[in-house]
């Protein structure tokens, strides 16, 4: 007798996390010798790299015996995407969750984040990452029953990206990958990626991306800028620097204007910290001694999250003051 025919449909929502697509780019690239392919991570379940994280934490504490669905309270610090990739799986699994966030934020995230159930405590935006890092201490210790998952120490973090983003990358590239350029925001992605890529790809390059105005990877000084999701502000304990051939650092306004052109120009929308890393990929594909290479970044999120951020003020205003 015939097989019965397989259904394709997902246990649940947590088995659609990874396993996103790449495509390259071909206007912004205009006069690069080297071709530059995305990893489209804003094609996750909850729109960016952060699923694979939040999944993946909360999985290593439960094997642990860390962690018990109904009783335990999970605690995070984030600038957005980790809360909504621990929040739609906390919901999935039924944990509750409380987030502490600088409240530089985009609107959307708040929205989010409580659309899904989580509670949100805003720190104040001028101390940065390092402010919602040190309030979710202190509301763990306080609440029993608690949990912080901490993306910026967690080793879960990078071995995610090891076991899947970085295997993903070798064989969608069929292991021709030249040079790997990624932000770094808790070095979870790059840290994971670039080890399994520095083991599997002879000669690869890792190149780190972060904001120009808190260069702290360079050796300067943490500053306020508009990259969200990059930039922390310090260097986070699971990040081996040690694996960077080199650090590059984009504006702000850089990173904005190439996002908005790869809205424009190759009809994907994205956020801050994607035209961060493009930026950077251009740089690095027009270099001429990366003649006939292929670099791989990653476009960590979709763009619809930062309608009220600065990358869409322009168009914001322009949508505002329209009239019939």
């Amino acid at each position: 007798a015939d097989a019965a025919p397989r259904l394709n449909i997902a246990d649940n929502v947590t088995q659609l996390i990874g396993q996103t697509p790449m495509v390259y780019l071909n206007q912004v690239t205009e006069g690069c010798g080297a071709e530059v392919a995305c990893k489209l991570e804003l094609m996750e379940p909850c729109c960016s790299v952060k699923d694979r994280i939040g999944y993946w934490m909360i999985l290593d504490a439960e094997k642990k015996g860390k962690i018990t669905p109904g009783v335990t309270t999970l605690v995070e610090p984030t600038s957005g995407n980790t809360g909504i990739g621990l929040a739609f799986i906390a919901a999935a699994k039924g944990y509750k969750l409380k987030l502490t966030m600088p409240a530089s934020m985009s609107l959307e995230r708040r929205i989010l984040l409580r659309a899904f159930g989580a509670d949100l405590v805003l720190t104040d935006p001028a101390k940065g990452m390092k402010g919602a890092v040190d309030t979710a201490s202190q509301i763990a210790a306080e609440l029993p029953d608690s949990y912080v998952l901490q993306q910026f120490e967690n080793p879960a973090n990078p071995e995610i990206h090891f076991q899947t983003t970085g295997p993903e990358i070798f064989e969608d590239t069929a292991g021709k990958v030249d040079i790997f350029v990624a932000g770094v925001g808790t070095g979870g992605t790059i840290t994971g990626v670039g080890k399994y890529l520095k083991e599997n790809v002879p000669g690869v390059q890792i190149i780190a991306v972060e904001p120009s105005e808190s260069p702290v990877l360079s050796g300067g000084k943490p500053g306020p800028h508009k990259i969200q999701g990059i930039g922390a502000g310090f260097i986070p304990g699971i990040v081996d620097v040690s694996m960077f051939d080199e650090v590059m650092s984009v504006s702000s306004d850089d990173a904005i204007k190439y996002a908005k052109e790869l809205a424009l120009k190759e009809g994907l929308l994205c956020g801050i910290s994607s035209g961060a890393a493009v930026f950077a990929a251009v740089e690095v594909a027009k270099r001429p001694e990366n003649a006939g290479k292929l670099i791989v970044t990653v476009l960590p999120s979709f763009g619809e999250r930062y309608l009220s951020s600065p990358l869409f003020t322009s168009i914001r205003e322009e949508c505002q003051s329209m009239t019939p």
